[in-house]
């Protein structure tokens, strides 16, 4: 069977191939004084609050079942257009929001509806993989661009200026980002859009993990900058339902029935049982649980980064937001006589039965020097993997 190249270009999902490798040993080891500890997947161990779930029941007791609207129920947008109100203070209207089946959706969609063959989207080298993915499956080309630990591993607007040629479409941003769990400083954001404006481009923000910033110089949304910004968003991280396979996206008014029309016929609607329990997550006793779990997720960065920096595992650039640490393991590969972060993985993994996920995934400028790792996990169980990895280290 001939395959096609575009699905030829697309690389694997290492973070899931470690994934599976980490089952396979946790399975093993199920029984012993040491059971495997995930810190490889960057899913919070927080599923949806009462209210959500009773939400879903109801839904489902009642028949409410059949498709919505291609964008979405118009109450769930109107909800999330006052949750940008009452959260950042920003006016979005409900008619440029559309409910997506997952941030995923909302990235293919935003995708194909603005990138054309050849056309090239910049984006910073670490980023995540799936999303210049999205891009090549579009038949674009995402071009990574190396920064470092003084950029925040983030795009600067004389980056993107000096990279920008005839065939350059526009920039890919997330803040807070996966791996690294850095935003772009506000001032720097407005730099590059008024770059990528000037060029007729287009600006497109993951700010799927907007709801988990720990520190106010970072937490806004971008789309407070601009109506022609696109924000990309989910139910997943900050309201904890992953596989509930939600998110929304924020576009100009001009390009909603597009987007609507290329939903229609790839997704017909996102999940109807879903969004009536999206509904839930707006109400004050949800909102409320979701402030505490993040005061939880910020709690655990606090402990966890210093206790890496002690390995010798060091995070060079404090996470702002998200659940991640981006850390450097050229010492502790050293120590063990491993070449790079994806065998040190492995180390990890079968040795100390702590899961984590090599850089392999997330770039190429000097990603083989580092290991992410999930803090979306107890805090019993990052002291204990703390613990594990200490032991292996010394």
């Amino acid at each position: 069977m001939r395959i096609s190249r575009r699905a030829e270009r697309i690389e694997p999902f290492y973070v899931m191939e470690v994934a599976k490798a980490a089952s396979a040993v946790a399975q093993q080891v199920a029984q012993s004084e040491s059971p495997m500890i995930f810190l490889n997947i960057g899913e919070p161990d927080f599923t949806a609050p009462p209210l959500v779930q009773e939400a879903a029941v109801k839904a489902i007791h009642e028949g409410l079942s059949h498709y919505t609207p291609a964008t979405g129920l118009p109450e769930l947008r109107e909800r999330i257009s006052a949750w940008y109100a009452s959260r950042f203070g920003v006016k979005v209207p409900a008619g440029r929001i559309v409910v997506t089946a997952g941030a995923s959706a909302a990235l293919q969609l935003a995708c194909l509806a603005l990138i054309e063959r050849g056309d090239e989207v910049l984006m910073p080298d670490p980023s995540y993989p799936c999303n210049r993915h999205f891009v090549a499956a579009a038949d674009g080309a995402a071009v990574l661009i190396p920064t470092t630990a003084g950029e925040r591993f983030q795009l600067s607007a004389d980056k993107v200026e000096q990279a920008w040629n005839d065939r350059t479409r526009g920039v890919l941003l997330a803040s807070p980002s996966n791996p690294t769990g850095t935003s772009i400083e506000p001032d720097e954001l407005r730099r590059i859009h008024a770059v990528v404006q000037a060029r007729g481009g287009i600006t497109l923000i993951d700010e799927i993990y907007l709801g988990l910033s720990h520190d106010d110089l970072y937490g806004h949304t971008a789309l407070a900058l601009d109506d022609q910004i696109i924000s990309i968003n989910s139910f997943s991280k900050y309201f904890n339902m992953t596989g509930w396979r939600l998110g929304w996206m924020v576009v100009p008014e001009n390009l909603v029935p597009v987007i609507e029309r290329l939903a229609q016929n790839l997704f017909i609607c996102p999940s109807t049982i879903a969004q009536y329990a999206a509904l839930a997550c707006f109400e004050a006793e949800s909102l409320a649980e979701y402030e505490r779990r993040r005061a939880e997720f910020k709690a655990r960065r606090d402990y966890f980064i210093p206790a890496l920096d002690a390995l010798g595992l060091s995070v060079p650039v404090m996470p702002d937001g998200a659940f991640y640490a981006w850390a450097d393991c050229s010492a502790a590969c050293a120590r063990l006589g491993v070449n790079g972060s994806w065998d040190l993985a492995y180390e990890f993994m079968n040795r100390s039965h702590v899961a984590v996920t090599p850089g392999l995934d997330f770039g190429h400028f000097d990603t083989g020097h580092f290991i992410r790792f999930s803090t979306a996990n107890s805090m019993t169980q990052l002291h204990s993997a703390i613990g594990r990895l200490k032991a292996l280290l010394a």
